[in-house]
């Protein structure tokens, strides 16, 4: 791996939505990141965004090269499966990863992702906000500690999907209109059940109302869980929460709202893994066992 830096020089690549909301805000304002660079496939895109925030601007093919020339690290906020090939291209380059969920919507992809940045020796982080958010990571934490849970329900509902609900602050992607929220949101919802309830060894799968999905799994622990993930509810039944059931009683996950500093924690455990060589538990191999568990329920639903 990398010696580490006294700065860590990080290029962007994407400018959407959440590029502006949160990646590119969260590594301006990191006071151990030298934000070199934005690289969109719209040079207007990234020319955008690299103006508000005082750094160059990339696209193109070429622009991929020079952006990946210029930094130590590159974080990604762009669709999973062009996010992919794009990370095996940074690995391969031997610059440390900082992926978006998920890692990609194929296991092929995702494993490829995964091995590159083995075979590469580089540090990957995943940003689930929920194992970065301050509040939220303390009680996964905790709770995983504590074991002797007996169920738990994730629920995960979002109504950016709804009928006539699309608007500036969350404007519909192709691939999330395609994936839906079992892709979008199922994510989040395994980030936090497996490190508290252990891996997945069995996965149920049934379609709800609009996009939504139903997941019932088992975990290695012995435990269940059952996860309701949507991006299409009504916006009055739109939420998301976590609740374990146990030895202990009861535990609902607390609420969460800052994800620039979630980013920013994020980035701070990727450049820990670069200095001490340990992968995180988020890393891109975790994002080949979510890829891996949405994959199978997916191929669940009729």
């Amino acid at each position: 791996m990398h010696n580490p830096v006294k700065m860590l020089r990080c290029g962007l690549f994407g400018a959407g939505h959440w590029a502006r909301q949160t990646h590119a805000p969260a590594l301006a304002a990191h006071g151990g990141v030298d934000f070199v660079g934005v690289w969109a496939r719209r040079p207007e895109a990234a020319a955008a965004l690299a103006r508000d925030h005082g750094t160059a601007a990339y696209s193109g093919d070429e622009g991929v090269d020079a952006l990946l020339a210029e930094c130590d690290a590159a974080a990604f906020a762009l669709p999973p499966d062009v996010q992919a090939p794009l990370a095996v291209r940074a690995a391969d380059a031997g610059r440390q990863l900082l992926l978006d969920k998920p890692v990609a919507t194929t296991v092929a992809a995702a494993r490829e992702t995964a091995e590159a940045a083995r075979r590469a020796k580089v540090a990957s982080v995943v940003f689930c906000t929920l194992r970065f958010a301050p509040d939220t990571e303390l009680w996964i934490n905790e709770q995983a500690s504590a074991g002797g849970w007996f169920t738990a329900h994730a629920r995960w509902l979002g109504a950016r999907h709804a009928p006539g609900s699309a608007d500036g602050r969350h404007p519909r992607s192709p691939w999330r209109s395609e994936k839906g929220g079992l892709w979008d949101v199922g994510p989040h919802a395994l980030s936090v059940l497996i490190p508290v309830l252990g891996d997945v060894t069995e996965v149920n799968a049934l379609r709800g109302p609009a996009d939504s999905v139903h997941l019932v799994l088992r975990h290695s622990s012995g435990a269940s869980s059952t996860s309701t993930l949507g991006l299409g509810a009504p916006p009055n039944a739109a939420g998301a929460g976590v609740e374990l059931v146990g030895e202990h009683g009861r535990t609902a996950m607390p609420r969460w709202n800052d994800a620039i500093t979630a980013y920013r924690a994020a980035v701070d455990e990727l450049r820990s893994s670069m200095t001490t060589g340990r992968p995180h538990g988020c890393d891109a191999w975790f994002g080949l066992r979510l890829t891996e568990i949405l994959a199978e329920a997916e191929s669940r639903l009729n």
